[in-house]
C-alpha cells in the first residue's frame, strides 16, 4: 500500500479526528531514534527502563552503513522479482509456442501480462535503487492508479522490462557488498542496531507529524516508547521477566493502547506465566493490546498476540492477498485480523529520507494507530475509551475472505480491516455522513533535530517517574482534514450479525506418531481394572495402563476396547489431534491404530518398527479435553486410505533400491543421507498441523519419498546438497483439482559460485488423499 491515504475508509477516518493526547500509547519496542523530522511536535517521550543496563551510544557511522545494507536489500529483492517475473514470462511464452499455428497466428506477439505480477514486481523497489527500476516502479504507480479510478477496461500496458540487466550478476554483486558492510559492523551493535531501526519505523507510522516526510496514522495521541530491545544480548529482548516489566510498567504509566512488537515463540500457544498475568493485568484494568502475529510463515504463535482478547494482525500484501509468511492458527483464527502491510512509508535513523517497509510489524502498527483513532472517536463523542469495544468492532466488521479470490483463506483469520464497518458497529453512524468537526490543533513544544541517535534529554522520561507526571498537552486535540468525502466511495454497511469468519479447509494429512489417552481417572481405571497382571523378573505386578506394550498386549485380546480410548496423533509427544473413527470402517481404523501402535513400540532394530504414521481426516468443529486438561481438535477418519506407517530407514531404503537400482556405492550412500536429511527436514523443521493445503502437499512429499528419491538421483548425479524447500500454488491446474508444486532447490557446496539448481514435482491435494501429478521437471536460478 503506497500511501496510508489509499486504505479504504481512512482519509474519512482522520476527517472526522487525527487523534486525542488523552489517548495513551505505549509502544514496546527497541530505543527508537526520536529526533527524526517526522516527529517534530509530535506528543512523544521514551522511558529509561530501570531493569535496563545503560549502554554506549552508537557511533553514527554503524547507522548509516546499516541503512546502506537495507538500501542494497532491497535492491537486490527487487532484482529477484524481476529476474522471477522475467523466467515467469520467457516460461509463458514456451508454452505460446507450443501452441497450434492456427492459434498462434491469432494470438499477439505483444500480449500484456497480469498487471497484479507486474505491481508485484516493482512495489518492493524502495529508495537508492538504479535508475531504470525507479521510473518502471513510477509508471507502474500510475498505471495502478488510473485502474483504481477507471476500472480494469482503461488498464494501460506494461512497461517495457529492459532487457539486457544480466540479474544474476547484479544479484551476486550486491550479495557481496552486503556481505562486507555487514562484517564492519560488530555483532553486538548489530543486534541493537536492529533493535532501532524497526521502533523508528513503527513509531513513525503511528506518530509521523502531518506535513513531515512520513505522516503517521494517530500522530496527535500520546505516545511513550518502551526500549525492550536496547540489550546487551539478544535473547534478553524477549526475555518473559522483561516482557512481563515492560507491560507493568505501562500499565503504571496509565496507557489506553499497549503495541507490543515483541514475538516470544511458543508452539502450544500458551505463553510464560510471568508474560500472561501482565497481559491479563493490563487487559483487566481497561487496556487493549495490539501485537503481530508474526512473520514464520505458517502455523507458528507468538506471544502476547495469541493470548486470548489481544488484537493479533496478520499482514495483506497490496493485491489482497495474505502474506505467505505471515502466521495464522490457533487463537488468531478468532482474535486476529489482516491489515495492509506492505510498502508502507516509514522513517530510518539518522535519516530524514523515509523508505518502503513491510511485514506483520507494518501491519499491527496501523491497526494500533486505527485503535487509537476510534477511541478518540469515543471520546468526541463524550464517552469512556472502551478497548473491548473498540476490538470487537474491528473483529466484527472484518471482511471473510473469498475462497474464489484467496487460496487459503485459513490465512485471512477473521477477515480483512474493514474501517468504515468498525466505525458503524462502534458508532451506530455511518463514517460518510458525518461531517468533519474543526478544532484547535495543540501546541507542543518541537524537540531539537540532529542526526544523531541519541534521545535528546527532554524527549526521555525515567521509569521511577510517578505515572501522573508523564502526561501529554492538556489541550484536547481532535484535528481533521481537508479530504474532500464526496469523492470517496463508502463500502456496504455491515454489522455484527453478517458477519461470518473467512472459510477454513477442514481437510488434514498430518504426520506424527500414534498416542493414547484416556480423559478421566474413571476411564484409566477401568483399562487397569481389566487387563492382566504383569510378570517382570518373575514378580507379579499390577498392570500399567500407560505402558504401551501392556495396551497392546490387552487390545490384541480385546479389540473392542480400543473403542473406548481417545486416540491421539502427536508430534514431539504433544497431542494435536483426537482420532476419532466413523461409519462403515470404524473397526477396520481401529484396527489399523493398534497396529500402527504395535509397531512403535517394536526395537528400533526391528524391521516391523514404525517411526513415522500419516492420518489424512476432516477436521470437525469439536474438541476433546485429555487427561492433562489439554484441549485438542476432533478428526473424523471416513476410512484407512493413506494411513501408513513406517521407518525412515527401510522407506529410504526402499525408494533408492526402486529409483537406482543399479547406482554405484558411493551415490547410494549420497543419496540415502540427502533422502534421509530431506525426510527429517519435514519432520522437525517444516512441521505443521497439515491444514493448509500446501502442507498437506508437503507431508505428502515426505509420504511419498519415491518421488522425492528420483529428484535426489538427478541432483547427487551432478555432485549437489539440498538447500531448501518451498511449496506454492501451482499455476496450472487440471479441471476441480487443487494443485501444489513442491520445490526442492540444490547448491553445490563445493562451487558457491555455481547456479543453484530447481526440481519440482506437482502434487493434487483435492482429496483428503493427496496424489501426485506429472514429472519432475528442473531448471537452474542464481545462486
Amino acid at each position: 500500500m503506497p500511501d496510508l491515504i489509499t486504505i479504504p475508509g481512512f482519509p474519512e477516518l482522520q476527517a472526522i479526528t487525527r487523534g486525542d493526547s488523552r489517548i495513551k500509547i505505549a509502544v514496546l519496542d527497541g530505543p527508537a531514534d526520536l529526533d527524526r523530522a517526522c516527529f517534530r511536535g509530535a506528543n512523544l517521550s521514551r522511558v529509561n527502563p530501570f531493569w535496563q543496563q545503560k549502554l554506549e551510544p552508537i557511533d553514527p557511522i554503524y547507522i548509516t552503513q546499516q541503512r546502506q545494507i537495507n538500501a542494497l536489500k532491497d535492491k537486490k529483492k527487487a532484482l529477484k522479482k524481476a529476474l522471477k517475473q522475467s523466467e515467469k514470462e520467457n516460461a509463458q511464452d514456451r508454452n505460446e509456442n507450443q501452441i497450434s499455428p492456427a492459434i498462434a497466428q491469432v494470438t499477439p506477439s505483444n500480449i500484456v501480462r497480469s498487471y497484479g505480477d507486474l505491481i508485484a514486481v516493482f512495489n518492493a523497489v524502495l529508495e537508492n535503487t538504479d535508475a531504470p527500476l525507479i521510473e518502471q516502479y513510477r509508471q507502474l504507480s500510475g498505471s495502478k492508479q488510473q485502474k483504481s479510478r477507471f476500472g480494469s477496461a482503461h488498464r494501460p500496458p506494461k512497461p517495457e522490462i529492459s532487457s539486457n540487466i544480466n540479474y544474476a550478476a547484479e544479484i551476486a554483486a550486491i550479495e557481496a557488498e552486503i556481505e562486507a558492510l555487514e562484517e564492519a559492523i560488530p555483532k553486538p551493535v548489530k543486534e541493537r542496531l536492529g533493535g532501532i531501526f524497526h521502533a523508528t519505523g513503527i513509531l513513525s507510522m503511528m506518530f509521523g507529524q502531518p506535513g513531515s516526510p512520513v505522516e503517521g496514522v494517530a500522530p496527535y495521541c500520546t505516545a511513550i516508547n518502551i526500549p525492550l530491545f536496547e540489550t546487551a544480548t539478544s535473547g534478553e529482548s524477549i526475555s518473559p521477566l522483561n516482557i512481563a516489566h515492560a507491560f507493568n510498567l505501562a500499565l503504571e504509566l496509565g496507557v489506553n493502547i499497549i503495541h507490543c512488537a515483541a514475538c516470544h515463540p511458543t508452539q502450544t500457544g500458551f505463553a510464560h506465566e510471568m508474560i500472561q498475568k501482565a497481559v491479563k493485568q493490563c487487559q483487566d484494568n481497561g487496556i487493549l493490546i495490539v501485537a503481530p502475529s508474526g512473520n514464520n510463515k505458517g502455523e507458528w504463535f507468538c506471544a502476547p498476540a495469541i493470548l486470548p482478547n489481544v488484537l493479533a494482525v496478520g499482514m495483506m500484501k497490496d493485491n489482497g492477498q495474505p502474506a505467505n509468511y505471515s502466521n495464522w492458527g490457533g487463537q488468531y483464527q478468532e482474535q486476529g485480523i489482516l491489515a495492509p502491510g506492505e510498502n508502507i512509508l516509514a522513517a530510518e535513523p539518522g535519516s530524514d529520507e523515509p523508505v518502503r517497509q513491510e511485514g506483520t510489524s507494518l501491519s499491527a502498527p496501523l491497526m494500533t494507530g486505527l485503535s487509537a483513532l476510534m477511541m478518540s472517536v469515543q471520546l468526541q463523542r463524550g464517552e469512556q475509551p472502551n478497548a473491548e469495544a473498540v476490538r470487537m468492532a474491528f473483529l466484527n466488521s472484518a471482511i471473510p475472505c473469498d475462497p474464489q479470490e484467496v487460496a487459503e483463506p485459513e490465512r485471512c483469520l477473521v477477515g480483512k480491516l474493514n474501517i468504515s464497518g468498525a466505525y458503524q458497529l462502534l458508532t451506530g453512524k455511518s463514517l460518510l455522513s458525518i461531517q468533519p468537526t474543526h478544532t484547535v490543533r495543540p501546541q507542543i513544544t518541537l524537540p531539537t533535530n540532529t542526526n544523531s541517535v541519541n534521545i535528546s534529554e527532554s524527549a526521555v522520561i525515567s521509569s521511577s517517574v510517578p505515572p501522573n507526571e508523564v502526561q501529554g498537552s492538556t489541550a484536547t486535540q481532535l484535528v481533521t482534514a481537508s479530504a474532500t468525502l464526496a469523492d470517496i466511495s463508502s463500502p456496504a454497511a455491515l454489522t455484527s450479525s453478517t458477519i461470518t469468519p473467512s472459510a477454513v479447509s477442514n481437510k488434514v494429512y498430518a504426520l506424527g506418531t500414534i498416542g493414547y489417552d484416556f480423559g478421566s481417572e474413571a476411564r484409566r481405571d477401568t483399562f487397569k481394572q481389566l487387563m492382566p497382571t504383569v510378570s517382570i523378573d518373575g514378580v507379579l505386578v499390577p498392570p500399567n495402563p500407560y505402558d504401551a506394550s501392556q495396551m497392546v498386549n490387552h487390545l490384541e485380546l480385546n479389540p473392542a476396547e480400543g473403542k473406548s480410548l481417545i486416540w491421539t496423533l502427536n508430534q514431539e509427544l504433544t497431542p494435536i489431534y483426537a482420532l476419532e473413527p466413523q461409519k462403515a470402517f470404524a473397526n477396520e481404523i481401529y484396527a489399523v491404530l493398534q497396529m500402527l501402535l504395535a509397531g512403535q513400540i517394536q526395537p528400533e532394530s526391528s524391521d516391523a518398527h514404525i517411526e513415522r504414521v500419516s492420518i489424512p481426516g476432516t477436521l470437525t468443529d469439536r474438541t476433546v479435553e485429555l487427561f492433562s486438561g489439554q484441549v485438542v481438535p476432533v478428526l473424523a477418519l471416513p476410512n484407512i486410505r493413506g494411513m501408513y506407517g513406517w521407518q525412515v530407514n527401510s522407506l529410504v531404503e526402499a525408494a533408492v533400491n526402486t529409483v537406482s537400482p543399479e547406482a554405484s556405492v558411493p551415490d547410494s550412500v549420497a543419496m540415502r543421507r540427502s533422502l534421509k536429511s530431506f525426510l527429517h527436514r519435514i519432520y522437525f523443521d517444516l512441521r505443521n498441523l497439515g491444514q493448509l493445503d500446501r502442507d498437506r502437499a508437503l507431508n505428502f512429499a515426505a509420504t511419498n519419498a519415491f518421488q522425492a528419491a528420483s529428484t535426489f538421483e538427478l541432483a547427487i548425479a551432478s555432485g549437489m546438497e539440498l538447500d531448501s524447500i518451498e511449496v506454492e500454488k501451482s499455476p496450472f491446474c487440471r479441471l476441480n483439482s487443487n494443485c501444489w508444486d513442491v520445490k526442492l532447490k540444490f547448491f553445490d557446496p563445493e562451487n558457491s559460485r555455481r547456479a543453484k539448481k530447481v526440481y519440482r514435482f506437482t502434487i493434487d491435494v483435492a482429496n483428503i488423499m493427496p496424489v501426485t501429478l506429472g514429472q519432475v521437471r528442473s531448471w537452474s536460478v542464481p545462486r
